[in-house]
Protein backbone atom coordinates (compact mmCIF):
# COMPACT_ATOMS: atom_id res chain seq x y z
CA UNK A 1 0.00 0.00 0.00
CA UNK A 2 1.25 3.50 -0.77
CA UNK A 3 2.04 5.58 2.32
CA UNK A 4 -0.33 8.40 1.34
CA UNK A 5 -3.18 5.90 0.98
CA UNK A 6 -2.45 4.41 4.41
CA UNK A 7 -2.45 7.91 5.93
CA UNK A 8 -5.82 8.72 4.37
CA UNK A 9 -7.40 5.38 5.34
CA UNK A 10 -6.15 5.31 8.93
CA UNK A 11 -8.84 5.63 11.59
CA UNK A 12 -9.36 4.44 15.13
CA UNK A 13 -11.10 1.05 15.21
CA UNK A 14 -13.01 0.40 18.42
CA UNK A 15 -14.55 -2.99 17.72
CA UNK A 16 -12.58 -6.11 16.85
CA UNK A 17 -13.20 -9.74 16.15
CA UNK A 18 -11.42 -12.14 18.48
CA UNK A 19 -9.50 -13.64 15.53
CA UNK A 20 -5.82 -14.10 16.26
CA UNK A 21 -3.21 -11.85 14.65
CA UNK A 22 -0.21 -13.82 13.43
CA UNK A 23 2.82 -13.23 15.68
CA UNK A 24 4.99 -12.50 12.62
CA UNK A 25 2.63 -9.66 11.68
CA UNK A 26 2.79 -8.23 15.21
CA UNK A 27 6.58 -8.46 15.15
CA UNK A 28 6.72 -6.68 11.78
CA UNK A 29 4.58 -3.84 13.16
CA UNK A 30 6.74 -3.55 16.28
CA UNK A 31 9.90 -3.56 14.17
CA UNK A 32 8.53 -0.64 12.18
CA UNK A 33 7.63 1.19 15.39
CA UNK A 34 11.11 0.75 16.90
CA UNK A 35 12.57 2.37 13.79
CA UNK A 36 10.69 5.63 14.39
CA UNK A 37 12.67 8.85 14.93
CA UNK A 38 14.22 9.34 18.35
CA UNK A 39 15.86 12.45 19.84
CA UNK A 40 19.59 11.86 20.10
CA UNK A 41 18.92 8.31 18.90
CA UNK A 42 18.05 7.48 22.51
CA UNK A 43 15.69 4.69 21.45
CA UNK A 44 13.97 5.12 24.80
CA UNK A 45 10.66 3.57 23.74
CA UNK A 46 9.75 -0.04 24.59
CA UNK A 47 6.63 -2.12 24.10
CA UNK A 48 4.79 -4.50 26.41
CA UNK A 49 2.76 -6.82 24.16
CA UNK A 50 -0.24 -8.73 25.45
CA UNK A 51 -1.80 -11.30 23.13
CA UNK A 52 -4.84 -13.54 23.39
CA UNK A 53 -5.86 -14.42 26.95
CA UNK A 54 -3.02 -12.27 28.34
CA UNK A 55 -5.01 -9.13 27.44
CA UNK A 56 -7.37 -9.93 30.31
CA UNK A 57 -4.83 -8.75 32.90
CA UNK A 58 -4.86 -5.32 31.28
CA UNK A 59 -8.64 -5.05 31.37
CA UNK A 60 -8.76 -6.33 34.96
CA UNK A 61 -6.72 -3.30 35.99
CA UNK A 62 -8.35 -0.69 33.77
CA UNK A 63 -11.97 -1.91 33.64
CA UNK A 64 -12.74 -4.10 36.65
CA UNK A 65 -16.20 -5.46 37.45
CA UNK A 66 -19.07 -3.02 36.95
CA UNK A 67 -16.91 -0.61 34.96
CA UNK A 68 -16.63 -3.20 32.22
CA UNK A 69 -20.37 -3.76 31.93
CA UNK A 70 -20.93 -0.01 31.53
CA UNK A 71 -18.09 0.47 29.01
CA UNK A 72 -19.39 2.01 25.78
CA UNK A 73 -17.04 0.12 23.43
CA UNK A 74 -17.34 -3.60 24.30
CA UNK A 75 -15.82 -4.59 20.95
CA UNK A 76 -12.55 -2.96 22.02
CA UNK A 77 -12.25 -5.59 24.75
CA UNK A 78 -12.05 -8.30 22.05
CA UNK A 79 -8.84 -6.89 20.54
CA UNK A 80 -6.49 -9.88 20.38
CA UNK A 81 -3.37 -7.72 20.80
CA UNK A 82 -2.66 -4.83 23.17
CA UNK A 83 0.62 -2.94 22.93
CA UNK A 84 1.45 -0.74 25.91
CA UNK A 85 3.89 1.86 24.62
CA UNK A 86 6.37 2.85 27.31
CA UNK A 87 9.18 5.38 27.46
CA UNK A 88 12.07 6.22 29.78
CA UNK A 89 12.58 9.91 30.66
CA UNK A 90 15.76 8.95 32.54
CA UNK A 91 17.25 7.45 29.36
CA UNK A 92 16.84 10.82 27.63
CA UNK A 93 18.58 12.69 30.43
CA UNK A 94 21.40 10.13 30.47
CA UNK A 95 21.89 10.38 26.70
CA UNK A 96 21.98 14.18 26.83
CA UNK A 97 24.58 14.08 29.61
CA UNK A 98 26.97 12.39 27.16
CA UNK A 99 29.80 14.46 25.71
CA UNK A 100 28.23 15.13 22.30
CA UNK A 101 24.99 16.43 23.88
CA UNK A 102 26.15 17.87 27.22
CA UNK A 103 26.18 21.48 25.96
CA UNK A 104 22.36 21.35 25.69
CA UNK A 105 22.02 21.33 29.49
CA UNK A 106 19.39 18.60 29.23
CA UNK A 107 21.50 15.96 30.93
CA UNK A 108 20.76 17.11 34.45
CA UNK A 109 17.45 15.26 34.51
CA UNK A 110 13.98 15.09 32.98
CA UNK A 111 12.96 18.37 34.66
CA UNK A 112 15.45 20.24 32.44
CA UNK A 113 13.39 19.41 29.36
CA UNK A 114 10.77 22.05 28.52
CA UNK A 115 9.32 19.62 25.96
CA UNK A 116 9.25 15.97 27.12
CA UNK A 117 10.71 14.43 23.98
CA UNK A 118 10.26 10.93 25.38
CA UNK A 119 6.52 11.38 24.77
CA UNK A 120 7.13 12.96 21.36
CA UNK A 121 9.21 9.97 20.32
CA UNK A 122 6.72 7.48 21.79
CA UNK A 123 4.00 9.24 19.78
CA UNK A 124 6.01 8.72 16.61
CA UNK A 125 6.28 5.01 17.44
CA UNK A 126 2.51 4.88 17.99
CA UNK A 127 1.92 6.48 14.59
CA UNK A 128 4.12 3.82 12.99
CA UNK A 129 1.99 1.13 14.66
CA UNK A 130 -1.24 2.74 13.48
CA UNK A 131 -0.06 3.14 9.88
CA UNK A 132 1.52 -0.30 9.87
CA UNK A 133 -1.79 -1.80 10.96
CA UNK A 134 -3.54 -0.22 7.97
CA UNK A 135 -0.86 -1.58 5.65
CA UNK A 136 -1.31 -5.07 7.18
CA UNK A 137 -5.10 -4.94 6.71
CA UNK A 138 -5.73 -4.65 10.43
CA UNK A 139 -7.55 -2.17 12.62
CA UNK A 140 -5.91 -0.25 15.45
CA UNK A 141 -6.92 2.12 18.21
CA UNK A 142 -4.71 4.24 20.44
CA UNK A 143 -6.00 5.22 23.87
CA UNK A 144 -4.52 6.72 27.01
CA UNK A 145 -4.09 5.16 30.43
CA UNK A 146 -4.65 8.31 32.50
CA UNK A 147 -5.34 7.31 36.14
CA UNK A 148 -4.52 3.67 35.32
CA UNK A 149 -0.96 4.32 34.16
CA UNK A 150 0.90 3.35 37.32
CA UNK A 151 -1.30 0.35 38.22
CA UNK A 152 -0.91 -1.02 34.67
CA UNK A 153 2.86 -0.52 34.68
CA UNK A 154 3.09 -2.27 38.06
CA UNK A 155 0.87 -5.17 36.94
CA UNK A 156 3.04 -5.65 33.85
CA UNK A 157 6.33 -5.51 35.75
CA UNK A 158 7.60 -2.39 34.00
CA UNK A 159 10.73 -1.09 35.80
CA UNK A 160 10.51 2.05 37.94
CA UNK A 161 11.07 5.30 36.09
CA UNK A 162 9.32 4.24 32.90
CA UNK A 163 6.14 6.00 31.77
CA UNK A 164 3.28 4.81 29.56
CA UNK A 165 2.40 6.92 26.55
CA UNK A 166 -0.74 4.84 26.02
CA UNK A 167 -1.98 1.59 24.55
CA UNK A 168 -2.56 0.44 20.98
CA UNK A 169 -5.20 -2.23 20.38
CA UNK A 170 -4.61 -4.30 17.24
CA UNK A 171 -6.79 -6.80 15.47
CA UNK A 172 -9.24 -7.53 12.71
CA UNK A 173 -12.02 -4.92 12.57
CA UNK A 174 -15.50 -6.15 13.44
CA UNK A 175 -18.33 -5.30 11.04
CA UNK A 176 -20.14 -3.63 13.95
CA UNK A 177 -17.37 -1.05 14.44
CA UNK A 178 -18.69 2.48 14.62
CA UNK A 179 -16.70 5.70 14.68
CA UNK A 180 -16.41 7.66 17.91
CA UNK A 181 -18.18 10.99 18.28
CA UNK A 182 -14.91 12.83 17.70
CA UNK A 183 -14.79 11.45 14.15
CA UNK A 184 -17.63 13.83 13.27
CA UNK A 185 -15.47 16.85 14.03
CA UNK A 186 -14.34 18.76 10.98
CA UNK A 187 -10.69 18.35 10.06
CA UNK A 188 -9.36 21.80 9.13
CA UNK A 189 -8.39 22.21 5.48
CA UNK A 190 -4.72 22.63 4.64
CA UNK A 191 -4.77 26.45 4.29
CA UNK A 192 -6.06 26.79 7.86
CA UNK A 193 -3.13 24.93 9.39
CA UNK A 194 -0.23 25.87 7.11
CA UNK A 195 1.38 29.27 7.67
CA UNK A 196 4.13 30.21 5.28
CA UNK A 197 6.74 32.84 6.19
CA UNK A 198 4.81 33.80 9.36
CA UNK A 199 1.52 33.08 11.16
Amino acid sequence: MELHEAIRRRRMVRSFTSDRVEPAVVDRLLDGARRSPSAGNVAGTAFVVLEGADTEQYWEVTLPGEDRTRFGWPGLLRAPVLVVVTTSPVAYAARYAEADKAATGLGSGPDAWTVPYWFVDAGMAVDRLLLGAVDAGLGACFFGLFAHEHPVLAALGVPDGWRAAGTVALGHPDHDDRPGRSAQRRRPPLPEVVHRRRW
